[in-house]
Formats: structure tokens, sequence, C-alpha cells
């Protein structure tokens, strides 16, 4: 790797949305309900293959979710990236079907690499945290949508979980039948309430060109993602469907009976999609990266949101979705002699979804630039924050802001806003979902930690 010069940070990109993403990746095992007919199986974690740079990582370090996060953090270290605000994401195939053992183990490992040392139980692990140099404010665990109950939900909340991301790839009961998903679309719907009720932000793995669908039919699907009140997802991940090495999906397409959309087809589409993604949810990737020498038939451009972001902004569309407006990104693509309008005003959007009532607060700018974000969700005469985010480069824990973003105080309003609605509706308190490391923060707002793991304050 190129040693970043003084003062440069290297890839700035990654921690522009305000925290150090860390992956880390299970050792392999098979799904219980088989194998779908588009994933590979390469002897690494399902649905990933020998070259990715996560599974090459993990590999080399025996899947020890302890030594991939030191590692981590001695790269981002030396790329000069601040490393205090830590968001964990655990990969590589079904988590929560792993043994439980496995699951703990994993889990209190991941905070002992963090804290720089070995804790009994994971409860000290997640105590120590709290003020350790690297802290983890945010974990995020994939999972299917057949895996979320009350009994893994009590499980993740131990695990110090805020976030959690669902293969959803199609709202079709048809394909999934015909692509052996293994679970129906009543799944993603009792899923996403389960959580949301929960206070988890709900992420939704999508997957375009999948057999048996056409770019109208997967259209028509996100517009039914947005417009029903069963889905409405926090975060979205969009892959097109791509034949890989390994996968069953190879054999239908030597036959003749499958063939992946084009380059062209899926970047028309998402253009298209991206124009409707409403202004609480946010695209956090589009692309895998398949390495070419396990591509069968697909896309080789691994960057494609670069050249659709890129049409985006030429054509001047108004694009609600959280990550096209982030401060972070406004400030790395200022032009010559541009400058940020620093006037802010708070904006509630309220939407129905999953039978309850979501409020998003957004601190803006008249560019519709985003500073901050809060989700505020009352359902069942109960209020929950699911998130609140704000945005720019990561800070250091405690250092004084010099621009508007990370710091500078835009937390604390959207928390005060959130509890004013609360008090609106007549709840007597208000619990937020909290990173292990941020509850420092929350304490300090008068928040107290209850036996869930939740931060809560009596209004």
């Amino acid at each position: 790797m190129k040693i970043p010069k003084l003062g440069e940070i290297r890839k700035p990109s990654k921690t522009l949305a305000g925290v150090t993403p860390i992956a880390v990746m299970c050792k392999p095992k098979k799904c219980k309900h088989g194998t779908c007919l588009y994933c590979p199986s390469l002897k690494v974690p399902q649905s990933y293959t020998p070259k990715s740079p996560p599974v090459l990582r993990a590999i080399r370090l025996k899947y020890d979710s302890c030594e991939q996060i030191k590692s981590r953090l001695k790269a981002f270290k030396l790329m000069n990236h601040p490393t205090q605000k830590i968001e964990l994401i655990v990969m590589g195939g079904n988590f929560l079907e792993y043994p439980l053992k496995y699951q703990y183990n994993f889990i209190k490992k991941c905070y002992d690499a963090l804290n720089n040392k070995t804790s009994k139980s994971l409860e000290q692990a997640k105590k120590l945290n709290e003020k350790s140099k690297h802290r983890c404010v945010a974990l995020c665990i994939e999972t299917r949508p057949d895996s979320i109950n009350e009994k893994t939900i009590k499980r993740i909340l131990e695990f110090g979980c805020t976030r959690v991301e669902l293969g959803v790839q199609c709202l079709d009961d048809k394909i999934y039948k015909f692509v052996n998903r293994g679970h129906l679309v009543k799944q993603v719907i009792k899923a996403t309430k389960t959580l949301k009720n929960n206070g988890f932000k709900v992420g939704y793995h999508m997957m375009l060109g999948l057999p048996k669908s056409t770019p109208k039919k997967d259209f028509e699907m996100f517009k039914k993602l947005f417009k029903n009140q069963d889905f409405k997802p926090d975060q979205l991940k969009i892959y097109p469907c791509q034949v890989i090495q390994g996968a069953k999906l190879v054999k239908l397409h030597e036959k003749g009976k499958y063939n992946p959309y084009s380059k062209e087809q899926v970047q028309k589409l998402i253009v298209k999609i991206m124009k409707i993604i409403p202004n609480y949810c946010r695209v956090m990737r589009i692309m895998r990266e398949i390495p070419p020498e396990h591509l069968v038939k697909g896309i080789l451009r691994i960057d494609l949101r670069k050249d659709i972001e890129s049409e985006l902004r030429k054509n001047k569309a108004k694009i609600k979705e959280i990550r096209f407006r982030e401060i972070g990104f406004a400030i790395r693509d200022l032009k010559n002699n541009e400058k940020i309008n620093n006037k802010l005003k708070l904006k509630i959007t309220k939407y129905k979804a999953s039978d309850g009532n979501d409020s998003f607060l957004e601190i803006i700018n008249k560019d519709n630039i985003l500073f901050g974000l809060c989700r505020l969700r009352i359902y069942n005469k109960k209020a929950i924050v699911r998130e609140l985010h704000v945005y720019g480069q990561a800070l250091k824990i405690g250092e004084k802001a010099k621009q508007l973003g990370q710091h500078s105080g835009l937390g604390k309003q959207l928390i005060k806003q959130a509890e004013q609605i609360t008090k609106e509706k007549k709840i007597p308190n208000l619990k937020i979902i909290s990173g292990v490391g941020v509850r420092p923060y929350y304490r300090k707002l008068g928040y107290k930690l209850d036996k869930n793991g939740y931060m809560i304050k009596e209004l």
C-alpha cells in the first residue's frame, strides 16, 4: 500500500460519512435451507469468492475476528484515518445460523480487538469499549429474513447490534421458489416490522435481473418497496445478478436459459431507481466486488456507481437519497471558489411504516445538503430513536469541529426535537438503540442504560 504524505488521508471517502467501517468475515458454513441458484459455493463464506479482499484477509488470518479487526485498524492508521468511531459489519453468510457459542465468541473477540484487551465475558468487553480508544459506535449483522424472531432479537441486542441487513433480493414468491431462496415475502414483512419495533435500522440487499425478472418488473418492485408500508427500508445495497463460478446458475446460462443484464441495462435501471428513492433511505452500495476470474458472465466495472452519480449530477436530477446529499461528499466535490451554504434548517418527514409512525428528522441547507439525521419511531404508545447520525469527515472523540458537521451540536438538536415529538404524543419516555461506544454521549444528555441494552430517559 502507498504510504500517504504528511497530513494526507488515503482513500478519504472511506470515512466521509463520519465513521470508520470495518468488515469482519465469519468462517465458511453452508446455509440451512441449501444454496440459492445464483450463489457460488467455492469453499469460502457463502455468496463470496476466494479473491474478494475481505475473504483474502479473513483466510490469511484464519477467520479470527480479533485478528481481522487489528489488521484493519493498522491499515486505517497507515492511511491517516481516525479510528475512534468504528462501525463493525459482520459478513459471511447467515451469522445467526452459526452455533451460539461461535456467535458470542466471535462478537466478544471483536470488542477485545477494539479494546486491545481480552475480557472474561462479552458484557465486560462491552463495558470496557464504552471508554476504549477504538469505540464500536454501530454494529451491523447481515442475515436472512427468516432468521429474525424474538429470540434472535434478544441475542443481537446483547451483541450491541444497531443495524440489520436482510438478504431480501426481490419481492416475488415465484422468483424466491425458482431460485431456492428458502423464505417468502411474508417473512420479509415480519422481519422488517420486528426489527423496526425493536429500534433497529433496517437495510435490504436487493438484486436486479434475477431469473424470471425483467427491467420493468424490477423497477415496479422498487416502486413497491417505498409505496407499500410493509417495507420502506432505511438502507439499500443494490446488486445485479451475475453468473459466478460455482453457482447453479452457470448451467442455466450454458443452456441459453439465463443471461444477466448488460452494463447499459443496469446503469439505465439504477438511474431510474435513484430518482424514486425517498429522502429517508441511503444506498450503501451499488455492485459487488467479483474478481474477473470468477465471473462467467456479468459486469466487470465495480465502480459503476461513479458513472451513475456522474450522469445524475450532469443532468441535474433532483435526488433525495441520503448518500448523494451528504455534507462529507459535498465538501469533497467542491469546485474552485465554491462554498457550502451553512444556514441550516430542521426538516421533518413523517411516514407510515410496518404499522408504526416514523419521523425522519434531517438538518439540511437550502441546497438540500444533509448534515445530520435522526429516525424516530412511534408504535404502540412507545417511542424509540433508531438512528442518530451526524455526517462529515469522521473526527476523533472530543475533537473540536472546524466546520459544520460532527461535534457542532447538531446531534443534541436532533435528540431534543425527537424528545419534543415524544412529549407531544404524551409518551412518558424515549428509548434510543445505541452502539456501545456511544453510551457515554447519551448519558451526558440524561439517558440511562436499561436491562435490554437501550438508553432511556424519562421525559
